[in-house]
């Protein structure tokens, strides 16, 4: 898993609450268990006129181009920010998929689905809370600004405005390590490996007949 640390992006804006899972990447793209592969079909429903399928060429799709993924200014976005209860629905891992393998490595909300927080974190994306009033205030600063961007530290829980305003945020210890030294579950237990082996050991010579 990539580590996360620091990040100074472009802002896309989804102004609505209550994202669930499946807008942000429809059902019918779960047979895959690849982690890549998923960012042209992030918020499928909502950025193709048609339906969108497995295998799908893309590029001969309409385009909603009402839809914000879709202007122009809002190309090369690395952060989103959202409205209240951002990923919820299903807990499928291939949301946080989707965003990684379009390039949006930030998420900035009022409040996230709890498993959609923790899949997130699980696969190198930073889920940020910042408070209600500070969401309007960067939501307003979006769309009025073209080319907004925030810069975001994780090691600083800070997020930085163009005009320099530093809004701070809380984030789990645990959670911060494993994001910033890029660690998956794996990665995480083989930390321990040693621990691990010095257990196993013990019980084998604690409990032989379990090893026969």
């Amino acid at each position: 898993m990539q580590p996360y640390q620091a990040l100074t992006g472009l802002v896309l804006p989804i102004d609505r609450p209550n994202v669930d899972t499946d807008a942000i990447i429809p059902k019918q793209f779960l047979k895959s268990i690849k982690r890549s592969g998923f960012g042209p079909n992030l918020f499928d429903e909502w950025r193709y006129l048609d339906k969108g399928e497995p295998g799908k060429d893309n590029a001969a799709r309409p385009l909603n181009h009402e839809f914000v993924l879709n202007q122009p200014r809002y190309a090369g976005a690395e952060i989103l920010l959202a409205r209240s209860n951002f990923g919820c629905g299903s807990s499928r891992e291939h949301a946080p998929w989707a965003f990684d393998d379009f390039g949006i490595r930030t998420l900035i909300a009022p409040s996230f689905a709890d498993i959609f927080f923790s899949n997130s974190c699980k696969n190198g994306l930073l889920p940020v809370t910042l408070s209600e009033q500070a969401i309007d205030e960067l939501f307003e600063e979006v769309a009025s600004q073209p080319g907004y961007q925030l810069s975001v530290d994780l090691e600083a829980q800070t997020v930085t405005t163009p005009a320099g305003r530093r809004l701070t945020f809380e984030f789990d210890a645990g959670l911060k390590r494993r994001l910033l030294e890029g660690l998956d579950d794996i990665a995480l237990t083989l930390n321990y490996s040693e621990e691990i082996q010095a257990y196993e050991s013990k019980r084998k010579l604690d409990s032989p007949w379990l090893f026969d």
